[in-house]
């Protein structure tokens, strides 16, 4: 799919029954219809929240749904995502069991999902994610903005979109695929690994650095892993 930003990877046109995402450790799995849908609406909780194309969105890297979709969100208002809940940011995002391990500076918000927080002043991600509007208006965002920030290294939606490019070319991605992410989700590769099956509109099992072995036609791996699935492209091949 042509794409010149992350955004444009989710057409509404595309929405469908097909599996976009599935997460075995959680044991969740989402539709693109869902998975497209539940995107606009982070986006739309977020921009609620304050966040903008000058922001940071702080994101817990838990094997889940909702840090990916967090991301997603973020991407399509401009902002910037991190997968390090401890950095500088307009809002955090963790599991409900951390709440008590952060405590946002003024004019900051703390957000968990998996459960109703403990604190009036943290926002419950599920509830507000259900409320939103599930449309998200169009935003313009620069190609070459910040959309991820990982181990001191900014990346730009042409980056990350470039790199998903070589994925989809180096285990031939179609429709039909199912690509294992075998990478930390604190890794860029983890995010490349999904946008990538998002431009092929195939369906993105992300694995983490579980060895389990899960339904997939090819994966994205650390460096020197060896997993089951018969078309491997590794971390360290991807243009970061």
């Amino acid at each position: 799919m042509d794409a010149s930003v992350v955004g444009d990877l989710l057409p509404r046109d595309r929405r469908r029954e097909q599996a976009a995402l599935v997460v075995p450790a959680a044991d969740r799995e989402m539709s693109y219809r869902d998975f497209f849908t539940t995107a606009y609406k982070a986006g739309n909780v977020l921009r609620f929240l304050g966040t903008s194309e000058t922001s940071t969105v702080a994101i817990e890297p838990q094997p889940a749904p909702e840090p990916l979709l967090a991301f997603l969100g973020a991407a399509q208002l401009g902002a910037t995502a991190t997968f390090d809940p401890t950095a500088d940011a307009r809002l955090r995002l963790v599991g409900v069991e951390q709440e008590a391990e952060y405590t946002p500076p003024s004019g900051a918000k703390l957000a968990v999902y998996g459960g109703p927080p403990e604190s009036p002043t943290t926002v419950h991600w599920e509830q507000q994610v259900w409320s939103e509007n599930p449309g998200f208006p169009e935003t313009p965002v620069d190609s070459d903005a910040t959309v991820l920030r990982a181990n001191g290294e900014d990346y730009s939606h042409a980056d990350l979109l470039a790199a998903a490019d070589e994925v989809v070319d180096a285990v031939g991605l179609d429709g039909d695929a199912r690509l294992a992410i075998r990478t930390p989700l604190a890794r860029p590769a983890t995010v490349v690994g999904l946008l990538a099956a998002l431009a092929a509109e195939a369906t993105a099992v992300v694995v983490g650095e579980s060895e389990a072995t899960v339904d997939a036609d090819a994966a994205l791996v650390t460096d020197g892993a060896r997993p089951p699935e018969p078309a491997v492209v590794s971390a360290g091949e991807v243009s970061l």
